[in-house]
């Protein structure tokens, strides 16, 4: 992580802790302060603050916007987990298993009600395109969730509805933290637009690596169980385009598969499919498109070169993850 994004990072860490939570009653608040001490990247208010800072931006004005999105962000988590019945989340107890399915969800809300509450902190000036901005955010994200869970009961989803279902659950409120940060810079709709596409863009290809790196990273580097997307028919871009090139016998070999309960020769079979239709191939290559597709967002603003440096060593870090 470089100099100026893990000292931003820090500094949000050292805000959201300043967050004024009340003690009472404690099984509201207690959740939600032991839901942000979870940690992680704080990526989503960093963006806030370096589309800002891009835009000559003041960092003090800025920082109640950044921890809204991160409150929101992490209160997205939280209810996930229950849909998810989610054990843990970063390792530790995830707040319905901790508490309790009720508690949970209540405790969520707040975290809602608090993330407005400091996106209106913002300048008067910037009060309106930053709140439309996040709220039709929050509703997107909504929907991206609702869409995740209709293809799980679904037998046939298209790669352009994949697509569309991780731009609205996570592509869109990375988007989203960089056009309010600019907007609470001042900067033009022109240049929001271009800087939110940038995140947005960007958001989807990473969603797409994630995909790639679940079936072919290394296990201790990706952090995850590799080929756990197999093992659980998971719609995600490769199987998807697998099913949608697959004919003959590399169809049947599929389709077989599918139908096998978890095992690592499912995956080792999966994989021989993904092979022979070049499905890797295929993913990096749309991967790849959306990657540069956001760079050409940045090079679209009216700033130089060193201006949107930050942005782009953050979109190289944020894809430099191996496979």
């Amino acid at each position: 992580m470089n100099t100026t994004v893990e000292q931003l990072r820090r500094e949000v860490e050292l805000q959201l802790n300043r967050i004024g939570f009340s003690e009472t009653p404690a099984r509201l608040y207690d959740p939600v302060r032991y839901m942000l001490a979870l940690g992680g990247k704080r990526m989503r208010p960093v963006l806030v603050l370096l589309a800002n800072r891009m835009f000559g931006g003041n960092e003090q004005q800025a920082m109640p916007a950044a921890l809204a999105v991160e409150v929101f962000h992490n209160f997205t988590l939280l209810h996930d987990d229950i849909m998810d019945k989610a054990p843990l989340r970063r390792g530790q107890a995830t707040v319905h298993e901790k508490w309790n399915p009720d508690i949970a969800i209540l405790s969520g809300d707040a975290m809602f009600v608090k993330s407005c509450q400091l996106m209106m902190a913002s300048p008067s000036a910037a009060m309106p395109a930053v709140m439309n901005l996040f709220l039709q955010t929050a509703l997107e994200v909504c929907e991206g969730q609702q869409l995740d869970m209709d293809f799980e009961h679904s037998a046939e989803v298209r790669i352009e509805e994949y697509l569309d279902m991780i731009r609205l659950k996570t592509a869109v409120l990375l988007g989203a933290s960089l056009g309010i940060g600019a907007a609470l810079a001042g900067a033009s709709a022109e240049a929001t637009g271009h800087v939110y596409d940038f995140g947005v863009n960007l958001g989807v290809a990473f969603q797409l690596q994630d995909d790639i790196l679940d079936v072919y990273g290394d296990a201790d580097k990706f952090g995850k169980q590799v080929g756990g997307d197999i093992l659980a028919n998971k719609k995600t871009f490769l199987l998807l385009t697998a099913l949608e090139k697959a004919e003959g016998t590399l169809r049947d070999q599929l389709l077989y598969w599918l139908q096998e309960p978890a095992s690592d020769e499912k995956v080792q079979g999966v994989k021989a499919v993904y092979a022979g239709l070049k499905v890797r191939e295929a993913a990096l290559t749309k991967m790849e498109s959306l990657y540069q597709a956001a760079l050409d967002h940045l090079e679209a603003l009216p700033l130089s070169a060193e201006q949107t440096q930050p942005l782009r060593e953050l979109a190289a870090m944020l894809m430099a993850r191996e496979n």
